[in-house]
């Protein structure tokens, strides 16, 4: 019946990916178009979360095995 959140049921707010945030070429501010320049972590009232924003965590590192250790 519910679907769950892509991140958890409680979003902390940051401009970082909020709908009208945009990331500047220093990768060290966000260009908001209601707040001007501010901080990736900094919120507004005006916050609308953007799921495809969110950048995920990279991917671990496979183990390497060998033929012995499919053998029993």
């Amino acid at each position: 019946m519910f679907r769950p959140k892509l991140f958890g049921a409680h979003i902390e707010p940051a401009c970082e990916y909020c709908r009208y945030g945009t990331g500047i070429r220093d990768n060290q501010m966000i260009l908001c178009e209601k707040q001007g320049v501010v901080a990736p972590y900094y919120s507004c009232r005006k916050f609308v979360y953007d799921p495809l924003k969110r950048i995920p965590h990279p991917t671990p590192k496979l183990q390497q095995f060998d033929k012995d250790d499919f053998t029993l």
